[in-house]
């Protein structure tokens, strides 16, 4: 298991920054929990193991947990009570870092923009939403005097929350928003990457135009 490859950034920048409380951590297995976001997140290759390896920490009461594989995404899904779940494609940028478009200015949501941003913006809880900006992970992009819309980082570390106003939209803003949060990643010496839906082919065709690498293996998300 590459503990290094683009299957398991997520876990990688966790424990960077030192948010990560390994649990489990072996040739076979990572297995930690991120004390910002409060998810649990696994790396395994053999669904027994992991099968096991969730059950030793069960008590602990899982409500948001990554696993490296659908198969055994479906079983934690149904075995600890989850209510939703997402199989993604790991994405992350290997290449040089992009320019800028000037055409947009960019700056840092602050507490005064949430109400803007909860309208437009329902897949997380405005409590994340809130704990996002907080942490001053949430950029908008003007055009002029007037925003276009916006990109951040969950609180796991990856890229995401992109929206870009339906006014503003077939302008290429959706790329320039990821661009600047990709440099601006890059900036303090991370590798940018984040996680689309396996069917969602509008997001992975823009992560192709904009250079990122998908993954060969999906991976599965699920909360309560």
């Amino acid at each position: 298991m590459d503990k290094n490859g683009i299957d398991y950034l997520g876990l990688g920048c966790v424990l960077k920054r030192g948010s990560g409380e390994v649990l489990e951590d072996r040739e076979d297995v990572l297995f930690i929990r991120d004390n910002v976001s409060g998810a649990y997140m696994l790396a395994c290759e053999e669904e027994d193991t992991g099968l096991e390896i969730l059950e030793r920490y069960s008590d602990r009461g899982y409500t948001l947990l990554m696993v490296s594989d659908p198969g055994l995404g479906n079983i934690a899904f149904q075995k600890y009570g989850f209510h939703e779940r997402i199989v993604c494609y790991q994405v992350a940028y290997y290449g040089e870092k992009p320019a800028i478009d000037t055409s947009l200015t960019f700056r840092i949501a602050g507490e005064n923009d949430l109400p803007m941003i909860l309208e437009h913006y329902h897949l997380i809880s405005p409590e994340e939403l809130k704990s996002v900006i907080e942490r001053g992970s949430l950029i908008l992009g003007y055009e002029k005097e007037t925003p276009v819309g916006f990109i951040g980082e969950h609180l796991e570390g990856s890229m995401g929350l992109l929206q870009v106003f339906p006014e503003f939209r077939k302008r290429g803003y959706g790329a320039a928003l990821q661009k600047y949060l990709i440099a601006r990643t890059m900036e303090r010496g991370d590798i940018p990457f984040g996680q689309v839906e396996k069917e969602n082919r509008i997001s992975l065709n823009l992560q192709k135009k904009i250079g990122m690498t998908k993954s060969d293996r999906l991976i599965m998300w699920m909360w309560k």
